[in-house]
């Protein structure tokens, strides 16, 4: 017998009927697994080469099927067997057969359908090509003779995918695209696009929907999935959904070249604000799949995070993903939103400083006067009560809006080190303001919070007295207004713990966000979504408020209001 030369591979004379498993060849070495080299040589590789060699197969042989895939629909016909790939030989049926165009279409089943989750293959976990069952809601990879979608449909009889990426419907094993109106619903949720139109209407309009089942709920208005513990991420997608201006560049311009964090935030926002929804909630896993990642897992959905500090991140992230520059105001629609100036007057505490009156700026020191930018404003609560009141209970303080706002009237000082500082905004103001009300302070043992409540007017908040005057920009006297748009609030609950203290706190984040089509304000909580009385919005431990500014013209005279 002819030695067989090490060139001609074992596996390369064997065809594989089905996709590659998973499972390492030799079962008793539990941590490596087999591979032939190059020179016919059985060698040992750890599992995440393994791993890492199956992704790369499964992502190359996806892309060779997608790519057959654009072609064969490019040309309308099968591609000539000899320009196929290898890994593909079935002919593919192109059209159904007269009179059976709805053939399989009774077996799809929408209460099942949740488009809501990063689109993985459920076998190879690859993002590339893929397609979901509309009968039992998977994700599967291509839809070639050798995918793992065309088995699914030989294996278990599910015969109907939808491209998640081109939104074409097509039936498997036999390979042909359904087009059919009464698909429509369905290729609307996968992406819903609500035109320029009924987008403008959404504040003016009062539009109740219902879903599958029955239920109705407000468009824009609806819960938002806490999978483990990102109730912190849910409360700022929910505010930001919220104003105007950002909502509406997110919904209505084409972001399909830019970065996966900008396509995903748009495609939540737009799912928030469907008007055909199948069910009355929405899950925020593929946006926080790629927060996770492009944080570092800084901000995942396992561990609880300050919604201002995400916050922050996010909004810096979004900047640059959507052309920001690091230098120049104004390249984005973030900064323009958001971003304001801000003037500091800083000076030296000398020792002849007197104890007391260590915040008085003197005339005859010298003054260092700087411009910075900002995109939210940070207000400092008085510091809490140590003792209890004349019944033995704690004193829950309550300080005005105002009171803490009077750090930008560029009077009041600050003690920084050995440094005396007083801030004041300028003009112009930015058409919508942040205000973090700090209540978190850390040290070198515990993180301490101050329960102080914050009381503020819905409407009619007038922010010239903490702006430095320019007659150019804003005649002197005249007020500027802010209408309160959405409202964090943070709640501490104390749970059983194994610890040592024997109990924990958790935090609870909440956002109250106003319907303008119906003058209400609804808080919500995770999935919960309720009505609140305006009166009673301060009775909250509010930590980001979102202020929006009046235009002019609009709403003199009215004074506070509700």
């Amino acid at each position: 017998m002819v030695k067989r030369q090490a060139e001609e591979l074992r596996e390369d004379l064997l065809a594989a009927d089905s996709p590659a498993s998973k499972k390492a060849r030799v079962h008793d070495v539990p941590e490596v697994y087999r591979q032939t080299n190059g020179l016919g040589r059985s060698v040992l590789v750890d599992d995440e080469q393994r791993e890492g060699d199956e992704r790369n197969g499964n992502d190359i042989l996806a892309a060779a099927d997608e790519e057959e895939e654009e072609l064969e629909e490019a040309a309308g016909e099968p591609v000539d067997q000899d320009e196929k790939s290898a890994y593909s030989v079935t002919s593919r049926q192109q059209a159904p057969t007269e009179g059976y165009s709805d053939l399989y279409l009774d077996t799809i089943n929408r209460s099942v359908l949740d488009f809501d989750f990063e689109k993985l293959c459920s076998i190879t976990l690859s993002n590339i090509n893929v397609y979901a069952c509309l009968v039992c809601g998977k994700y599967y990879q291509g839809r070639g003779p050798k995918s793992h979608a065309y088995f699914h449909a030989l294996e278990v009889g599910h015969h109907v995918y939808v491209n998640m990426q081109t939104k074409r419907v097509y039936v498997l094993p036999e390979g042909y695209e359904v087009k059919s109106k009464s698909l429509d619903d369905i290729k609307f949720v996968v992406d819903p696009q609500l035109a320029r139109e009924e987008v403008m209407q959404l504040d003016r309009e009062a539009k109740d929907a219902w879903d599958l089942g029955g239920k109705k709920y407000r468009p824009g208005f609806v819960g938002m999935n806490n999978i483990k513990e990102n109730d912190y991420f849910n409360v700022i997608v929910q505010a930001l959904a919220h104003i105007p201006p950002l909502r509406n560049f997110i919904m209505l311009e084409d972001l399909s070249q830019r970065s996966e964090l900008v396509q995903r935030f748009s495609v939540l926002v737009r799912k928030i604000w469907n008007t055909r929804a199948f069910k009355t909630h929405v899950s925020p896993h593929e946006l926080l799949q790629q927060v996770s990642r492009q944080s570092n897992k800084r901000f995942d959905l396992l561990h609880q995070s300050d919604p201002v500090e995400f916050l922050s991140w996010f909004l810096n992230n979004m900047h640059l993903a959507l052309g920001g520059s690091k230098t120049k105001p104004g390249t984005s629609i973030i900064q323009r939103v958001f971003q304001g100036k801000l003037k500091i007057e800083s000076q030296q505490i000398t020792a002849k400083a007197d104890a007391g009156d260590r915040l008085r700026f003197e005339e005859a020191a010298e003054v260092l006067v700087d411009t910075t930018r900002y995109l939210m404003l940070t207000l400092d609560l008085p510091a809490a009560p140590l003792f209890q009141d004349e019944l033995e209970k704690n004193i829950i303080p309550q300080v005005p809006l105002t009171s803490i706002l009077s750090k930008y009237d560029g009077l009041k000082s600050q003690e920084h080190l050995n440094t005396r500082k007083r801030y004041r905004l300028l003009h112009p103001l930015p058409p919508y303001l942040l205000f973090h009300v700090k209540r978190f302070s850390k040290n070198k043992f515990v993180v301490e919070h101050n329960p102080t409540i914050v009381t503020f007017p819905t409407r009619s908040l007038d922010m010239s007295p903490y702006v430095e005057p320019n007659p150019s920009l804003h005649s002197p006297g005249e007020p500027i207004w802010y209408d309160l748009v959405a409202n964090v609030t943070h709640e501490a609950v104390r749970t059983r713990d194994d610890s040592v203290e024997g109990e924990a706190e958790r935090k609870v984040w909440r956002v109250q966000v106003r319907d303008r089509a119906r003058d209400e304000w609804l808080e919500i909580q995770d999935l919960y979504v309720e009505r609140v009385v305006t009166e009673t919005l301060f009775t909250k431990e509010s930590v980001l408020m979102v202020w929006e500014r009046r235009k002019e013209g609009k709403g003199k005279g009215k004074g506070k209001g509700k």
